[in-house]
């Protein structure tokens, strides 16, 4: 099952495991138990720490948990987590023997302080590229919290659960019965999730409020972030970079093909070598952290959702951009049960179905051809009188005679059943004529808003919420400095953001050598 080049490599992940780790299977008649078991030996041959563990309480489906020591470690897993999730097994075994990117101390008395001991539920697809993200980070809150039971669920093993639960787009987080997460998170996301929905409890051991005083702080892991990070560094300067996740909105980057000198690479492994890189310098990273506020002064306060804060002379502001939503009634509503916003991973379930694309942009038009090739039915919706993807991309989607594309036409509304989505209404922005148009799923690809809440009315912004800048990166407030898709340079490009946020780190230097 696993080839000699992949043990090798899984050998040399577990060659510091210390204690005993046990993949504990419970007994089960399922036509996938024989491949679940070789699955597991074949990892716990790589490790004399490893082992598998019979168990005699019955499942209907294949299913283990992993014990360290003998004890429970909040983690386990229904059915095989092969596919993109083979990494989340890898990764909860290094967890659990404290290796690998594990939560700082702040985090993990954050996570220690969440209230009962519940237990979380996520579906997955082994073809999802955002589920194992949250699996990752739900196992984490498992192991280091110790309040959580979490359990990865593959969703082909499950049928009559999902039809149950209405799920219709993974990754799905259910607390019991209610879904409180769905479609690509962070972990600061999620834990601030489980806070609302459990509580949270003051025995856990208190946050550092105050993480330091710093030369730089830059706001933001992307490609302009971490660039500015590594220049500051590079300079001598004290510097902390604090992040929701290295590498930003990268990290749900398809392919990538026009960074100069790459042919080719994916978002994940960019956001890989992003942090692999600021974290050789002596950069002081608080990740899984959401900036609050930022209070100007000589000596400026960045405050975290957290209660955490620290203080820089100097602050980069490269805190980048979400997907844009369309905000109208019933769009939160049926989020995971119809409305979903990656095709990639959620395409799958609207096979021989009938969906909508919202937004004529590249990855508007690219998702619509994307979904024509698996669903009955794709409609294309687009606010503007024309189109305003490449121009190849228009005549490859005009091209797939299982596509309709309605211009000028504005989404008013989405319906539904109370369990799913059903249907939505759209304006002809001509007529006004309103038509419902029946459904099973829509897809918003409308772009991206820049994250400058947390700034507005302490620096300048563009009537599009961009941070204004000059041509060094400087903003209308002293020591403040921003780079990459949150200000208003042109051309929302990774080399482009790098380049901007290695020249804004040098702006702030030049203007701290010049006492300025």
């Amino acid at each position: 099952m696993l080839d000699q080049e992949i043990k090798k490599q899984l050998m040399e992940y577990f060659s510091k495991i210390e204690g005993k780790i046990q993949f504990r299977i419970f007994t089960s008649n399922h036509i996938q138990q024989n491949e679940l078991q070789e699955l597991l030996q074949e990892v716990a041959s790589c490790s004399p720490n490893l082992s598998v563990l019979e168990y005699e309480l019955q499942s209907n489906v294949p299913k283990f948990e992993i014990l360290k020591d003998g004890n429970s470690t909040g983690v386990s897993f229904i059915g095989i987590p092969g596919g993109h999730e083979f990494s989340s097994l890898i990764l909860a075994v290094l967890n659990v023997s404290g290796l690998g990117q594990v939560p700082d101390p702040g985090l993990q008395a954050r996570m220690s302080r969440l209230s009962g001991h519940s237990e979380v539920r996520t579906f997955v697809s082994l073809s999802c590229e955002n589920c194992p993200d949250i699996v990752q980070a739900l196992n984490q809150i498992a192991i280091f919290g110790k309040r959580i039971i979490h359990t990865m669920v593959e969703g082909s093993v499950v049928q009559e659960e999902l039809a149950k639960l209405n799920v219709q787009g993974v990754p799905a987080v259910f607390v019991g019965d209610k879904l409180i997460h769905s479609g690509r998170g962070s972990l600061i996301e999620l834990l601030t999730k489980l806070e609302k929905e459990l509580g949270t409890s003051v025995d856990g051991n208190a946050l550092e409020e105050n993480l330091g005083t710093f030369d730089v702080a830059v706001l933001g892991g992307g490609p302009a972030g971490v660039s500015a990070a590594i220049y500051s560094a590079r300079k001598g300067l004290r510097t902390a970079l604090v992040a929701e996740k290295i590498g930003g909105q990268v990290n749900e980057t398809k392919g990538i093909e026009n960074l100069i000198s790459v042919l080719y690479t994916e978002g994940p492994q960019l956001s890989a070598g992003l942090a692999s890189h600021v974290r050789s310098y002596p950069v002081a990273i608080f990740e899984h952290r959401k900036f609050k506020e930022l209070k100007d002064g000589v000596l400026k306060t960045i405050a975290l959702e957290s209660g955490e804060q620290l203080q820089a002379s100097q602050v980069i502001v490269a805190t980048g951009a979400k997907w844009r939503t369309l905000n109208v009634p019933g769009e939160s509503e049926y989020l995971g049960r119809g409305v979903a916003y990656c095709p990639h991973c959620d395409g799958p379930f609207f096979k021989e179905k009938k969906v909508a694309v919202v937004g004529g942009g590249n990855s508007g038009v690219e998702a619509a051809i994307d979904l024509a090739g698996i669903c009955r039915e794709v409609i294309l919706i687009e606010f503007a009188d024309t189109l305003k993807a490449d121009q190849v991309l228009i005549e490859k989607l005009k091209s797939m005679k299982n596509v309709t594309i309605l211009l000028h036409s504005r989404t008013d509304k989405v319906l539904g059943d109370g369990t799913k989505l059903t249907s939505i209404e759209v304006e002809d922005r001509t007529s006004g004529t309103l038509t419902r148009i029946e459904l099973d799923g829509m897809f918003v690809q409308i772009g991206l808003l820049p994250n400058s809440d947390c700034v507005k009315g302490l620096v300048e912004l563009s009537k599009f919420g961009e941070i204004q800048v000059d041509g060094k990166g400087r903003t209308s407030a002293h020591g403040i400095y921003a780079a990459g898709d949150v200000t208003t340079t042109p051309y929302k490009q990774i080399i482009i953001a790098m380049g901007e946020g290695a020249k804004v780190a040098l702006s702030a230097f030049e203007d701290r050598m010049r006492g300025e």
